[in-house]
């Protein structure tokens, strides 16, 4: 199979100081919407889509002045971080290149911080190939849910600590005029090991590998 390009959808990084990137400056506003004492769980949904969950001990939300709204979570396993969420990098609309804009202003200022998750899409035209969704069956069985297959092992349970795998219809889910499939790779904080930001060159390359042995795609990473 020809070199297909794979694209980070989403790009997520754990700080101590993740807060002093932006307090100095008037063109963001951290809103908090559990702590110790607040705890808005409709806003949070209402945003993001998502419930807040038991682990998350701590969340806030990042605006900025260009109208974005990024979620910051605290973990109950590693409290003494915030995690900052860039997702829908690769959606096909205009605030993926709002959130891309941000995520570049901000890459130099955090290269010692450590990645905690990053998605790779994969996009194809009509319908994923034949032949990678039989590469991806060797290792892993298929679970249909709603529009969603997602590719788990046989010890997985809801969520593989490692590397999620899952094939939607991007078409469907954001209404878009031509049909378009979309293969993601979620590679998580365990998979990572502990990489830092300036380490991104190396984690490509390791994320390259590990999708071409898992579905016999030779994929080269957009780096951002």
């Amino acid at each position: 199979m020809k070199q297909i390009v794979g694209v980070i959808d989403s790009f997520n990084f754990n700080s101590e100081n993740l807060e002093k990137l932006f307090y100095s400056k008037k063109t963001y506003h951290i809103e908090i919407v559990k702590s110790i004492s607040i705890f808005e769980p409709k806003k949070w949904l209402t945003r993001f889509g998502k419930p807040l969950t038991q682990n998350i001990v701590e969340a806030k939300i990042l605006h900025t002045n260009m109208g974005l709204t990024l979620p910051i979570k605290r973990y109950s396993a590693s409290q003494h971080k915030q995690t900052l969420e860039f997702a829908g990098l690769h959606a096909y609309n205009e605030s993926a290149e709002q959130r891309k804009t941000l995520l570049k202003e901000l890459i130099t200022h955090i290269q010692d911080e450590f990645i905690s998750r990053i998605d790779i899409a994969i996009d194809f035209k009509s319908k994923v190939p034949n032949r990678v969704l039989q590469a991806l069956n060797k290792s892993r069985t298929p679970y249909q849910y709603k529009n969603t297959s997602y590719l788990k092992t046989g010890k997985e349970k809801k969520s593989n600590p490692k590397i999620n795998i899952l094939i939607y219809p991007k078409h469907i889910k954001e209404n878009l005029d031509s049909e378009i499939w979309r293969l993601e790779f979620s590679f998580r904080g365990g998979y990572f090991n502990k990489h830092t930001i300036k380490e991104l060159d190396k984690a490509y390359k390791k994320m390259e590998k590990t999708i071409k042995r898992l579905s016999s795609v030779n994929v080269k990473i957009k780096a951002l």
